[in-house]
């Protein structure tokens, strides 16, 4: 029983050693898949960290007091990445009531990465006709999908779409007049992404819809992080408010979206109110908001949630927005413009990209 016992206190002492050696090292700037995954599960990590604290209170005294402080001044660093997304935190863009949205500026938007190896067509058709949302934003597309969904989107005049078999088709319809749309390859062949200007209520907007590949062995984020520059760089040089939507593969409370959002000059209608976890499907109440929406301060939102899951890894997103440029610059926030220093990491960003680019060609062509 003692050999036991030991043995789980030296487990329970491997396991917070871990948690705050990934802490430590997402406080870090480096790009490797293997460290920037521990931006993800921070909520995880810190309902792990309180859990170990206490088990090591209760039995472990041999390694006290250093590995309980470490364990406890990284579970207040956690704690503080993602207050922000929590009701303790103020918010950034204003609420308007339900009955206010019938104003001509209004409209509802669907965003679902599918995910492509799901083919429960029916759920997801099923969930676009009930809604029937004005704009429409399907990611993981490839052909099979598109021809699924085509007849659920007949009635969308704007449509533009790319299906791919590699987890990264992408497919935007919308009901709002539409123009100069296209679909473009920011940082990586083949992981488009779509930018169009639409109108609602006489005002034109910017519309940005994102899918950059995320963290994962072989795949480091110079390119993720990239594109998301890339995209933030195109809304900061834009006179038109904006809207960023998609599945981003990046957190709200990581050091590249916030940077997005301080280059961009968006607000994010979560804060202050919750994470709106999207993944896994199957444990939002304890997962990450992977999927995302951003708007200048020319909009409003009645409504922001989390649907239902329709068969894939994902839940979709679902909001009524108003674009009401005059009364949401006196109700929201103000957008922070980037300052030096966000432009300096910018350029980093880019750097580190330009860097990986050349090393891949390299290495491709002496393969």
């Amino acid at each position: 029983m003692i050999g036991w016992k030991k043995a789980a206190i030296w487990a329970l002492r491997g396991v917070s050693v871990l948690l705050v050696a990934g802490s430590l090292l997402s406080t870090t700037d480096l790009n490797q898949w293997w460290i920037r995954i521990w931006d993800f599960p921070r909520i995880q990590i810190l309902v792990a960290m309180v859990l170990c604290l206490a088990a090591l209170a209760k039995f472990d005294r041999g390694w006290r007091p250093w590995l309980p402080l470490a364990l406890a001044a990284f579970a207040i660093w956690q704690a503080y990445r993602v207050l922000p997304y929590t009701p303790l935190a103020g918010t950034e863009v204003a609420r308007v009531a339900e009955q206010q949205t019938d104003r001509t500026g209004c409209f509802t938007a669907l965003t679902l990465n599918v995910l492509q190896d799901n083919r429960e067509y029916g759920r997801t058709i099923d969930l676009i006709e009930r809604l029937d949302p004005d704009i429409v934003l399907l990611m993981e597309t490839d052909q099979a999908w598109a021809d699924a969904v085509a007849p659920a989107l007949a009635g969308y005049p704007g449509r533009i779409d790319r299906p791919l078999d590699n987890t990264y088709g992408i497919m935007f319809a919308s009901k709002l007049p539409m123009t100069n749309a296209s679909i473009q390859d920011l940082a990586q062949r083949d992981t488009p992404s779509v930018f169009a200007t639409l109108s609602v209520g006489g005002h034109d907007f910017r519309m940005i819809a994102l899918h950059p590949r995320p963290p994962v062995p072989d795949q480091d984020t110079e390119e993720r992080d990239a594109e998301i520059v890339m995209a933030a760089k195109k809304a900061q040089d834009l006179a038109l408010p904006v809207l960023a939507i998609g599945d981003f593969n990046d957190v709200a409370w990581s050091d590249t979206t916030r940077l997005f959002k301080d280059i961009g000059g968006f607000l994010d209608p979560r804060r202050g109110r919750g994470t709106y976890a999207t993944f896994p499907a199957g444990m939002v109440w304890l997962g990450w908001p992977l999927d995302h929406l951003f708007m200048t301060e020319e909009f409003l939102f009645s409504e922001m949630r989390v649907g239902e899951s329709v068969g894939s890894d994902h839940r979709p997103v679902i909001a009524r927005l108003c674009l009401d440029p005059e009364r949401a610059k006196a109700r929201n926030e103000e957008a922070e413009a980037p300052d030096e220093d966000d432009e300096e990491e910018a350029g980093e960003v880019m750097e580190e990209f330009e860097e990986d680019t050349a090393k891949d060609a390299v290495e491709g062509e002496a393969g």
